[in-house]
């Protein structure tokens, strides 16, 4: 066990010294750090409990929700019927479901084919028993669709992933570090921002759905018309921005193209009047379907929607079949920038509402980060004085296995541009306790072979085997429970977690390579027959 081979020595030299050096860049200011090569600007990124910031608790429209699921059915069922070419009256949402009217002699036709919308809940493999939809025989030909409440929550829960992913997109692009976005509960998603003083715009960003919509202006029926409630079935009446005075538009509930066809949006100004702009590029089935959109309506003005709110409504000059084009509407550059960065980002599937928002000020971050290091410095120096006076010249080799220990955990760490918070902190003073307890484990195996009577070499060299299986056993066991606490835990849990994970991993590399190492060198140097400074 005391023997290393010189490519040994130094493989174990150089991984401790590669690992440490990557926490160089913690200790230069961040601008100093961006003038490096990529690959050398990794460093601690530090929590929302330690350098402040925002946090938000948003909570997915469940109503919304429930709404968009049911005129997605509304609007199936209109296609299968029509392909069907089963005639239908009445078709509407009412009481929380969707009823439509058939002919009872076209009932037995009818039904087998709306069956077919209803899906296993959970998709082919789903195993619930549980469908997406309920379809029942009302009687005198009308039939009602309604969706279950475990079909509800299960599309409120895909509406939450697919929402944190896109508020991930949204907060990345305000320029903010390593944000903290994750599920809680049912319906409700954390978003923390550290850095983030004034939350105003990002409560802005978060707030928009963001749906886009390019539809037709229906002319048959002015404004005022539609005002007194003669608004045709197959349009609505909705108003233009602030900025235009509200101005009222009767738009054509018919989507021309949707914001999902985009695939890029840019901030601007346009070339003639100088007044920002948004430029927009579409995926081909977008601009396919924008340019046979446009070709077919010159002269006609069409409307660009977001979240119901009338953007703009130009008239189509000539076909726009470069799948290319932009949106002006008295925006100001903060307006347009913003407007960018959602349409970037994708639209929200159902509407989000702020719950709870709080905001950490700095000074409190400063004194946790004081607190956080009075603590771990109080304990060190406990540690470190302890080992001296029971272990001696084997406790200063045990002090400076550990200083390596923490130095490459936050190494790691740094490699990783993992989040320290407060937590975290815990976590790597823990970590100290345990690798002295590693070499505890060692030395007093050491000092039991001592009084058995072995020489000093070979009781050093025993202390070591012996002790390998027994500090395994008792770190492997303490990893599963971090792995599991990562795993099943959140937030402050997870930060945990990881530092004590990661320590985990070092104490066992430090305890039976550096360590050993250390010692190694010292007993060649000294080639010591029975005593030993223990």
């Amino acid at each position: 066990m005391l023997y290393f081979s010189r490519w040994k020595a130094l493989g174990v030299v150089l991984t401790a010294l590669v690992i440490c050096a990557f926490a160089i860049p913690n200790f230069f200011s961040e601008d100093t750090v961006k003038t490096w090569p990529a690959w050398a600007q990794r460093h601690l990124v530090l929590g929302l409990d330690l350098q402040g910031g925002s946090h938000m608790l948003l909570e997915v429209d469940a109503n919304s929700v429930r709404k968009d699921k049911l005129e997605q059915i509304r609007d199936d069922v209109r296609r299968t019927l029509r392909d069907a070419k089963i005639g239908y009256t009445g078709l509407a949402t009412r009481n929380g479901a969707v009823e439509v009217r058939v002919k009872p002699e076209d009932l037995d036709k009818a039904l087998p084919k709306l069956r077919e919308l209803s899906q296993p809940l959970g998709g082919i493999l789903g195993t619930s028993g549980q469908r997406t939809m309920e379809i029942e025989d009302a009687g005198n030909g009308l039939i009602r669709l309604t969706v279950p409440l475990a079909a509800i929550n299960d599309r409120i829960r895909q509406s939450v992933e697919q929402s944190i992913q896109i508020v991930e997109r949204r907060v990345n692009e305000l320029g903010t570090v390593e944000p903290l976005i994750q599920r809680q509960g049912l319906d409700r998603i954390l978003v923390q921002v550290p850095g983030l003083q004034d939350p105003t715009r990002l409560k802005e960003l978060l707030g928009k759905t963001a749906k886009l919509d390019f539809r037709m202006v229906d002319n048959s029926i002015s404004p005022e018309q539609a005002r007194q409630g003669r608004v045709p079935p197959d349009a609505e009446l909705l108003y233009g921005s602030e900025s235009e005075g509200r101005q009222p538009y009767v738009i054509k509930k018919q989507v021309l193209v949707s914001g999902a066809d985009l695939t890029d949006a840019q901030p601007g100004f346009d070339q003639r009047t100088s007044e920002p702009i948004v430029s927009f590029k579409f995926n081909t089935a977008g601009a396919r379907k924008f340019g046979r959109a446009t070709t077919e309506n010159v002269g006609l003005p069409f409307a660009i929607v977001l979240d119901n709110e009338v953007i703009s409504a130009p008239v189509i000059r000539e076909p726009i079949t470069g799948g290319s084009g932009q949106i002006s509407g008295n925006f100001t550059v903060q307006q347009a920038n913003d407007l960018a960065i959602l349409l970037r980002a994708g639209a929200l599937p159902a509407p989000l509402t702020v719950i709870e928002e709080r905001t950490v000020g700095p000074g409190l971050g400063q004194d946790s980060i004081l607190a956080g290091e009075r603590a771990s410095y109080i304990g060190a120096i406990f540690v470190f004085v302890f080992m001296l006076l029971t272990y001696r010249l084997f406790g200063v080799i045990a002090n400076v296995a550990v200083a390596i220990n923490v130095a490459m955990i936050f190494g790691i760490l740094s490699l990783l541009n993992a989040t320290l918070t407060l937590p975290g902190i815990a976590g790597i003073v823990l970590t100290v306790g345990i690798a002295v307890d590693s070499n505890v484990l060692i030395y007093e195996r050491i000092r039991e072979e001592l009084h058995g009577g072995r020489t000093a070499i070979s009781a050093i060299d025993a202390g070591f085997a012996r002790a390998l299986a027994t500090i395994v056993d008792s770190n492997l066991t303490t990893f599963i429970a971090a792995v599991v606490l990562f795993f099943v835990g959140t937030g402050p849990v997870r930060g945990f977690a990881v530092t004590f994970g990661i320590g985990i991993l070092t104490t066992l590399f430090t305890a039976f390579t550096v360590t050993r190492l250390i010692v190694a060198t010292w007993v060649r140097w000294k080639r010591p027959q029975q005593y030993v400074p223990i």
